[in-house]
């Protein structure tokens, strides 16, 4: 395995832009919020703001908070129960961490997200002019998922705030995101029944022996698991931003993640082909509102010949959506491969696949383009 120190001396330096995501195992206990942890790391957070980094902090714990605080002995079960629980515990949450912020003169702003605040692409945009504008002021932005309205994240859609910190991470245009944890970082195997699993410090590459890794340690790790903070590497990698997956019950564990001389947790380093943002918010935000199938002539020139996806190559359309939305890209195996916003509706789709482009004017009275995905609004996925 390689050795962290040096990547860390290369990657340091160009840092600017951080995202930070906390656990709920870390913030809270027994006995809800664990007050004096989060007072240690919110004094890392000021440290690191004092160097100067623009910090923006991802926390999950609302539901937890709210679970001690309705006196409930476990987590809600139940949608509207959880809901409950995030409303209430919303409140205490930001009480806290504005008030520990407070006692280093760094005001801070809360931010509620939900899927579709960031899978719609005005929204997406207003929500990162609001970012730069906290940012710009030296406000520090915490942001969380909007439990109390939004079903879908309830029920984990981002999974336990380690995706969504990725999407963040890439909202900001942040050079980091360091996701502090229970536990050190990748393993090999899983360190509490493998004597001889070994951390895994720096990751060039999540191919298939890393994810062989991950789905040997997804234990009880709050309802994210390794396998939700591997995704959010990736997404975080294909966006040019590296990530570091670290214990966040040690002391002063930011201190020593912006050490370059120490070693610690797992390094994931950026990918080499980055990702436009609105290509990773195709691929990794935007839901597909259903399927097109392609033959083995339209797979090869999409996939290795870098060609937009024309109608002569798709055998069968899959769903019912309309122009302008995501859809997936089928292989003749039926994988999907890529993920495009379409220029037509699955109804005009219908009439028009296995066409060539000439013919669509003549088929439907009209024409909005030759491509039915543009390369440009085309992604291939890992």
């Amino acid at each position: 395995m390689a050795d962290q120190i040096a990547p860390k001396q290369a990657l340091l330096p160009r840092v600017r832009s951080v995202v930070i995501k906390i656990g709920s195992s870390i913030l809270s206990g027994p006995n809800g919020l664990d007050r004096e942890r989060i007072a240690a790391i919110v004094g890392d957070i000021a440290v690191l703001r004092q160097r100067p980094y623009q910090v923006t902090l991802v926390s999950s714990g609302a539901v937890a908070a709210g679970t001690t605080r309705l006196g409930l002995r476990e987590r809600p079960k139940t949608v509207p129960a959880r809901q409950a629980a995030a409303a209430v515990g919303q409140i205490h949450l930001m009480a806290l961490y504005d008030e520990c912020f407070s006692r280093h003169g760094q005001p801070v702003a809360q931010i509620l997200l939900t899927h579709d605040d960031l899978a719609n692409r005005r929204r997406y945009i207003n929500a990162r002019h609001t970012f730069e504008a906290l940012l710009e002021a030296g406000v520090l932005p915490i942001v969380n998922e909007n439990d109390t309205v939004a079903v879908e994240e309830v029920r984990f859609n981002f999974g336990d705030n380690d995706n969504l910190s990725a999407l963040v991470a890439t909202l900001v245009g942040a050079d980091l995101l360091v996701i502090l944890s229970d536990v050190a970082g990748l393993y090999t195997a899983d360190p509490r029944t493998d004597p001889n699993a070994t951390l895994v410090p720096v990751v060039a590459e999540i191919n298939d022996e890393i994810q062989n890794y991950a789905g040997k340690t997804s234990g009880p790790l709050g309802k994210g698991g390794m396998g939700s903070k591997l995704q959010a590497a990736r997404k975080a990698n294909e966006a040019g931003i590296a990530c570091l997956i670290a214990d966040g019950r040690l002391p002063e564990v930011l201190t020593q993640a912006f050490d370059a001389q120490r070693s610690i947790g797992t390094l994931f380093l950026a990918s080499s082909d980055r990702l436009t943002r609105r290509k990773h918010w195709i691929a990794h935000t935007l839901k597909p509102a259903g399927s097109v199938s392609l033959d083995q002539g339209a797979y090869e020139a999409v996939m290795r010949g870098g060609r937009s996806l024309l109608p002569k190559g798709i055998t069968a359309v899959n769903g019912t959506f309309g122009a302008g939305e995501c859809v997936s890209c089928l292989n003749p195996a039926g994988s999907e491969f890529a993920r495009g916003l379409v220029n037509y509706s699955s109804a005009e789709l219908q009439r028009i696949k296995g066409l060539h482009s000439s013919a669509i004017e003549a088929t439907l009275q009209y024409k909005v383009s030759d491509e039915i995905i543009h390369r440009d609004d085309l992604v291939l996925l890992s």
